[in-house]
């Protein structure tokens, strides 16, 4: 069993692979490689043969995500690094994050710098997210979305079931090792360019990203996204019952409205809140 497997969710990355998987072949010659194919149509798959990784083919585009999960199960190591097939991410830094992984850490992500952001709009939104979700769980998130990581293997595949299919699947696993309480560090790296044409499209996957917003509390703790939003609900009704009856000495449909909405908000993340305390607990 190899102490080490890094797993490549792969969509036509041929142009990369030609480079990337002899460069981590010689600096990992003990390493497990994994090649997902998300549905290729393009000379992927025998080049990662000829590199003597093991491949595993998608049928059709499952989705980034489904190739990680995939890649996950295929793979023997007792530590899994995820990294892009498109050579955003430097195998030399695969060292680095296994030297802060054996540290005590449960895993370690490479945190990307302002530069290495893809566009101006992406590093906003990242922005936002790593703000947001640092006061969700009250440790600072450096990069929610990175997608270049260093795992314990057995901890990961505990919250298989929990990942998406799509690109949403770092920001998953990152609330989840958190909400789980295990140790989560992140390390500064430094992403050059892809090769080839992204696959992300930026109105589609923009949408999906404002998602991840909501998928951040109820993943982590429901309460803490539905209590403030009913609280205001709470707040602007007892505001509005306040003005109505000073001025008309009367309490208004719209009022009953305001404190309904404010109830039924709380409840549901008090049921959300229930809900993910069994989606987190574990058997012995």
């Amino acid at each position: 069993m190899p102490y080490l497997s890094i797993i490549l969710p792969c969509l036509n990355e041929a142009a990369s692979l030609k480079t990337l998987l002899p460069r981590l072949r010689a600096l990992h010659p003990e390493a497990e490689l994994v090649v997902v194919n998300d549905g290729s149509s393009d000379d992927s798959v025998e080049i990662a043969k000829q590199a003597g990784a093991v491949v595993v083919s998608h049928p059709y585009t499952q989705g980034n995500g489904a190739a990680i999960k995939n890649g996950a199960r295929v793979a023997t190591g007792e530590v899994l690094v995820f990294m892009d097939a498109d050579g955003q991410h430097q195998p030399e830094d695969i060292a680095r994050l296994l030297e802060k992984f054996k540290q005590g850490f449960d895993m370690v992500v490479g945190a990307r710098n302002a530069a290495s952001q893809a566009s101006f709009g992406r590093l906003c939104a990242n922005s936002f997210y790593n703000w947001f979700s640092s006061a969700m769980v009250g440790h600072k998130i450096e990069d929610l979305t990175s997608g270049f990581r260093a795992v314990s293997a057995e901890k990961f595949k505990e919250f298989i079931y929990l990942l998406p299919n799509t690109f949403s699947y770092p920001t998953t696993i990152t609330m989840a090792f958190f909400r789980a309480g295990y140790s989560v560090a992140y390390l500064p790296i430094i992403a050059p360019q892809r090769i080839g044409k992204s696959h992300i499209k930026p109105f589609k996957d923009g949408v999906r990203f404002l998602l991840i917003i909501f998928k951040i509390g109820t993943l982590y703790s429901p309460l803490k996204l539905f209590f403030p939003l009913s609280l205001s609900f709470f707040l602007t009704g007892f505001g509005y019952y306040a003005y109505t009856f000073l001025s008309s000495n009367r309490f208004t449909n719209m009022g009953v409205v305001l404190f309904t909405t404010a109830i039924l908000i709380f409840l549901i993340g008090l049921v959300s809140e229930q809900i993910t305390q069994l989606l987190y607990s574990r058997k012995e």
